[in-house]
């Protein structure tokens, strides 16, 4: 007779939302009204078009086909590999490429930031960044908006290079001026102590030829608090959260060499990819070491609210209408860069989602 053993505890309610059978997806955000978008970057997968729609059971190319074909001619107007879709809960769905397939140097002049009009499906403005924003290093990760500063609002973006400085790169809407702020930061750097451990196994760049490194990635998950004010970020390749005023970081009269000094430590929360803010000020962040979703109250108590072998790498959260948290799960340390040139990834990727009742932090 063989006794049952104990086992590890999962709890959570997960439901699926969507499953992916083609390209690795990382981005995901839904509409006020309740449309779902995700994205896909171009990390050597076929990636047919970097911007979708689920619609019903298919994904289309949004806003459409051409967009997201490269046209060298006019790369501004088209995507090139898009890692984050952000829709800003007033008729918007903000794009940010990073235009560095296989996280190659970005494309000058095509690294930027486009603005769809959700209710035309048409493209109503496209920002794009200088050399000494966007660096040679840099690869853009993830964007947060608050529109009731400035005259036109301010978008805040991770860089999360794995080599070159990490960043918040803060963006002037009315004009398009942008600025790196905390670049190089202990904040924004990957905690070189860190060791990430997934499935059991440290993760690690395993090359084709038996040569190894470590993984390090800057700063990468962002979420900002719903009166603006907050920003809170992590770079990939830690446990740590932090946060900072965003009025200093706006403030170009406080030196990053000061600026350091108004950044807030939180404590562990996890190493976390994807992070997001509800209305009543609460952090939801990825726990990707652990397959699990924290929330972390404005008090800083930490709970976590689901631990499920289903959640192989929480990338990117968004909060619907609905009251759902809902993200994408990619099994990113499968990828063959970590495994000696072998793709450990099982088909399909997915969407899912967990009540919370809560609504997304607004922006406006």
């Amino acid at each position: 007779m063989n006794p049952m053993l104990p086992m590890e505890k999962y709890f959570g309610q997960l439901e699926l939302v969507y499953t992916f059978f083609g390209a690795m997806p990382t981005g995901v955000s839904v509409s006020e009204t309740g449309r779902i978008f995700v994205c896909f970057p171009k990390w050597g997968d076929d990636v047919k078009f970097t911007v979708a729609e689920i619609v019903g059971d298919e994904l289309q190319p949004y806003p459409n086909l051409e967009t997201n074909l490269v046209n060298p001619g006019n790369i501004t107007m088209s995507f090139i590999s898009v890692q984050s879709v952000v829709a800003d809960g007033r008729g918007t769905l903000w794009v940010l490429d990073t235009a560095a397939p296989n996280f190659s140097e970005p494309i000058i002049g095509g690294a930027k930031l486009v603005a769809v009009d959700l209710a035309t499906n048409t493209i109503r403005r496209v920002l794009t960044f200088s050399q000494d924003v966007v660096l040679p290093t840099t690869y853009l990760n993830d964007v947060r908006f608050d529109f009731r500063v400035g005259r036109a609002g301010y978008a805040y973006i991770t860089d999360s290079s794995s080599r070159g400085p990490g960043a918040i790169i803060v963006v002037d809407l009315d004009n398009g001026n942008a600025f790196r702020r905390l670049s190089g930061a202990n904040s924004t750097s990957p905690d070189p102590y860190f060791l990430p451990k997934v499935e059991g196994e440290i993760l690690m760049n395993r090359n084709r030829d038996g040569s190894t490194s470590p993984f390090r990635l800057a700063s990468d998950g962002i979420a900002i608090s719903p009166d603006g004010r907050i920003l809170f970020f992590c770079p990939l390749t830690s446990r740590h959260l932090f946060s900072i005023s965003t009025e200093a970081l706006r403030d170009r009269t406080i030196p990053d060499a000061n600026l350091i000094y108004q950044v807030e430590y939180w404590g562990e929360k996890g190493a976390s990819d994807g992070m997001i803010t509800d209305a009543k000020g609460i952090v939801y962040a990825g726990d990707y070491e652990n397959n699990s979703i924290r929330r972390i109250l404005p008090n800083g108590t930490m709970e976590t609210i689901a631990h499920d072998p289903r959640i192989l790498w929480p990338d990117t959260f968004s909060i619907g209408p609905d009251g759902y948290l809902y993200f994408i799960v990619n099994q990113l340390h499968r990828q063959a860069r970590f495994h000696y040139e072998r793709d450990l990834r099982q088909k399909p990727y997915s969407l899912l989602r967990i009540k919370i009742g809560e609504l997304p932090a607004p922006a406006f």
